[in-house]
């Protein structure tokens, strides 16, 4: 209970659902770049890192090829800076490889209104000029503010702007799930 409101959660992937999309998204981002020749994951902190390092992973495991993934940090790139009581916490990204004319996979837990994409695409330019970025997101929840659409998508989620999701990952959290919070 919050403020006198009763929240309920309801969970909609588990781990294995959540094992599943990974696998079928990674056979899908082998097959529309042909390979894994010049990929680079770079995972949104704090959701999307677990994504990027599961999916290099994989991939590493199918195609019997080295996979560089990163993180970066939106913070500084966010556009709402001015209207927040307290600036966010920086964490410094880390992107292990130079990613100028390399294929990067930006990676994120929960699509919604798009801003976080738009902030972590003007990031990305500050390491350098990708060839091209795609972009997969675990959830997408709908509610979009700016253009953006994913690439890779695990599930589409519609839910109206009352809900929240929350991704949990056991390197984070401790169990990997889904659930919406009403």
């Amino acid at each position: 209970m919050v403020r006198g409101f009763f929240m309920s959660q309801k969970a909609v992937m588990g781990e294995e659902d959540i094992r599943r999309v990974l696998l079928r998204i990674a056979h899908e981002i082998v097959e529309r770049n042909e390979g894994a020749e010049n990929l680079v994951f770079i995972g949104i902190d704090q959701g999307g890192v677990p994504l990027a390092r599961r999916l290099s992973s994989i991939i590493q495991e199918l195609e019997k090829k080295k996979v560089p993934w990163g993180r970066v940090d939106i913070g500084p790139y966010r556009d709402d800076l001015s209207y927040l009581d307290t600036l966010p916490s920086l964490h410094p990204s880390d992107i292990p490889t130079d990613i100028s004319a390399r294929k990067v996979i930006l990676t994120d837990d929960v699509l919604y209104t798009g801003r976080s994409i738009r902030a972590a695409l003007d990031a990305i330019v500050d390491f350098g000029r990708p060839s091209l970025v795609q972009l997969m997101v675990l959830i997408d929840r709908g509610h979009r503010e700016l253009p953006i659409r994913p690439d890779y998508v695990g599930k589409n989620l519609p839910t109206s702007k009352n809900e929240r999701v929350e991704v949990r990952f056991r390197e984070i959290e401790g169990r990997d799930e889904v659930v919406i919070i009403t």
